[in-house]
Order: structure tokens, then C-alpha cells, then sequence
């Protein structure tokens, strides 16, 4: 058995090598677009070798939705599962990443959903938005009927800033992992490896994390 995974493992680092694309979607984390009222990242250098010190070292401190995060049920539903419960399988899998500007009505995300089922119906579980867009309650609706695994989209909420809560309460309440301020510019629409995991953080709403998209 160990032969045959690593195996496996050699014939997939040899797809990367011959040009297997790999598509960075997070946000530099100390210059990052930030939820208003949100503290900022801020980064302190408690050693530095061009002072003289033998390490270079870094404490930092931030909110866990600055820039690119993972939202969790927690958030808005205080029985709900925090950041540590949230099953790794909601944020690892193929993906649909689709190009919508505006706000996604219930309409759009039908059809969203069903070029993602034509495309690969595994990828119509992750579904991610490129653009400048928010996400309508109807629409929410929608994906929390399918029992979607998670919805990302570029904005720092999925839903309205001004009144985010009615949406979030929506997807959350139906255990879908929210990916927001994703950056998808470079990104064409399609379906994806997706990886976004989020960090271990016990007990936690959220958590900052660095998605990546594989090409396929």
C-alpha cells in the first residue's frame, strides 16, 4: 500500500514539475483589505540580523477576517461549529470559479450552479465568484437548499456590508464555509483544485488562510 501512494505521490509532484498551473488567491496579509471597524493586521520584528541579532523573528497580531479568511457557523450562530469543528473535506476539492459582476440574484446563481454540475458536478460544491460582487438573500437561499460545502467570493463579506448579517445567518445556518476576500483577477472561469484550509484555531469564529487554485 505504502508503494502505490508513493507512487501516486511522485506521478503528482511530476504534474506540477511539467506545468500543472498554481494559482496564489489570498491577500498579503500586513497590506490587506480590512472589514471596517476591524483592527488591522500589525507586524512587530522582535530580532533582526541586520541589528545584529542572531535570528531574524516576527510576532504579529490580527483579526482572524482580515484580508483573505474563512468564515465558520460560530460567527453569527453561537451554537455553531467553530473554525476547529468545520470538516477539512468543506475547503479541499474541485471548485467552479465563475465571472459576475454586481449582485448575484437567484437566477444568476442557478445558472451558476448548473455550469458548474455540466462542467464537473463534484466542482458545483465549492463555488467561488470573480468580480466585484455580492451575494442576495434569495441567492444565499438557494445554496443552502443545495447543501453547497462553500461559497467565496472577492469581498471582504458575502453578503451586503452594510446588513451582512441576514445572508451570513443563511449559509452558516446551513454549514456552508465561507471563503471571503479571495483574489481572483488572474484566475479564468472553470473548475479547480481547491485548497483553503484554515488555521487550528480552538474555539474560533474564523481564521485567516492562504487559498490556492490547481489547475486542471
Amino acid at each position: 500500500m505504502l508503494d502505490i501512494i508513493c507512487k501516486v505521490c511522485y506521478n503528482e509532484e511530476k504534474r506540477l514539475e511539467n506545468g500543472m498551473k498554481i494559482y496564489d488567491i489570498s491577500q498579503e496579509v500586513f497590506g490587506c483589505v480590512v472589514f471596517p471597524g476591524d483592527p488591522a493586521p500589525v507586524k512587530n520584528t522582535l530580532r533582526s540580523m541586520d541589528k545584529g541579532d542572531a535570528i531574524n523573528l516576527t510576532h504579529f497580531s490580527m483579526c482572524a477576517h482580515n484580508g483573505t479568511h474563512l468564515d465558520a457557523p460560530f460567527h453569527f450562530i453561537n451554537d455553531g461549529k467553530k473554525i476547529d469543528e468545520l470538516p477539512l473535506s468543506k475547503t479541499v476539492g474541485y471548485a467552479y470559479v465563475a465571472d459576475h459582476e454586481g449582485t448575484v440574484s437567484e437566477d444568476d446563481i442557478k445558472a451558476i450552479l448548473e455550469k458548474a454540475k455540466k462542467a464537473c458536478p463534484e466542482s458545483a460544491k465549492r463555488i467561488l465568484i470573480k468580480g466585484k460582487s455580492t451575494l442576495s438573500l434569495e441567492a444565499s437561499r438557494v445554496l443552502a437548499e443545495e447543501r453547497i460545502d462553500l461559497y467565496g467570493n472577492e469581498s471582504q463579506t458575502v453578503g451586503p456590508e452594510e446588513a451582512p448579517r441576514a445572508t451570513h445567518l443563511v449559509l452558516l445556518g446551513a454549514d456552508v464555509a465561507l471563503l471571503e476576500g479571495v483574489r481572483l483577477s488572474e484566475v479564468p472561469e472553470g473548475v479547480y483544485l481547491l485548497s483553503a484550509t484554515p488555521l487550528c484555531l480552538g474555539g474560533a469564529e474564523g481564521s485567516p488562510c492562504r487559498p490556492v487554485l490547481i489547475e486542471l
